[in-house]
């Protein structure tokens, strides 16, 4: 679909970043489309256990309860040789809630677990069409209990605790906050939402401007969202946990980091978010990278915006975890 309304410019690297991929990566992402993105599991592929080798890091699968007494999967990971206590990340993978895996993102875990000793805990959430809400938030809330419940185990200061998440992942670490504090849950240290997916309703201007250009376009996110929703999409009948930029009460949430890039379909809903916390007594910091795509600091990490994305946010991952 063409675009309807004037969008901002991508940044130049990242325009040519995005000429590069054309020809794989095709802006909309439709239903039938699903089964293919799938098929690569991981964005690692096969080498997952290579790649955690080789930055010193250790991996432990362990089977948990996940929504309604299920059993999910997770990982944790931990510097090799690591002793003692330390803090903690608990992450809720990217994939607009239809694809990806639990090693999703894993790039940008691995400094933290490498520089600033974290101990990692990425969640096997079940997946949209197939598990639609409230599977993937409730399989992410009872991974976090879980770990909370684990935390000497793990290695990891209660106290310290932080979840993190990506895109959709994003989105369910906002929605598992929100369980967290409605339910008497694990009290959270902070809250790392990058370029998170927060809004079904797709009303926003931003939404419109990102339609058949650039990644994870308008359409895509309504194929994401229908995935998760059904026929519930954009209806009142959608809870807070689902779609966080619904909820009405942001009080009492964990601080929180926000980033996002300008010229991508979650801008305006990423701001919004980060206003209503401000609202709500939160403390909030938020980046809007200017020219920024979805997810540019994964396809583009050596361009001069990404790298100055990442450094913000790890910046602020160690002042939160005091590293």
């Amino acid at each position: 679909m063409a675009e309807t309304v004037k969008r901002p410019p991508f940044d130049p690297e990242l325009e040519a970043t995005l000429a590069l991929f054309a020809d794989q990566l095709p802006p909309t992402i439709t239903p039938e489309m699903i089964p293919l993105l799938r098929q690569g599991r991981s964005v690692f592929d096969t080498n997952v256990d290579d790649v955690l080798a080789e930055a010193g890091v250790e991996r432990r699968d362990v089977t948990v309860p996940g929504h309604a007494g299920d059993e999910i999967e997770v990982s944790v990971l931990s510097r090799q040789g690591r002793t003692g206590v330390g803090p903690g990340v608990f992450h809720t993978h990217g994939g607009g809630m239809i694809m990806g895996d639990r090693f999703t993102g894993l790039d940008q875990l691995l400094g933290w677990i490498t520089d600033f000793d974290a101990v990692v805990v990425t969640v096997e959430y079940r997946l949209a069409p197939e598990f639609p809400d409230p599977y993937p938030v409730r399989d992410c809330y009872a991974g976090l209990v879980w770990t909370a419940e684990h935390a000497e185990e793990l290695g990891i200061d209660p106290d310290r605790l932080i979840i993190a998440g990506a895109s959709a992942g994003g989105g369910l670490a906002a929605g598992t906050a929100l369980l967290a504090r409605d339910e008497g849950g694990p009290a959270l240290a902070g809250q790392v939402l990058i370029y998170p997916m927060l809004d079904d309703r797709d009303q926003t201007v931003s939404t419109v401007q990102i339609d058949g250009v650039g990644v994870w376009d308008r359409s895509s996110n309504v194929t994401g969202w229908s995935a998760l929703l059904g026929d519930r999409r954009g209806t009142d009948d959608v809870s807070v946990y689902a779609a966080p930029a619904r909820a009405t009460d942001l009080s009492g949430l964990p601080p929180a980091f926000i980033d996002c890039g300008s010229a991508e379909v979650f801008r305006d809903e990423d701001v919004a978010y980060a206003t209503a916390l401000w609202h709500a007594g939160v403390q909030a910091e938020l980046h809007v990278w200017p020219g920024g795509f979805h997810g540019f600091d994964m396809m583009a990490p050596h361009t001069v915006l990404a790298k100055s994305m990442r450094a913000a946010r790890d910046s602020w991952v160690a002042r939160t975890l005091g590293v």
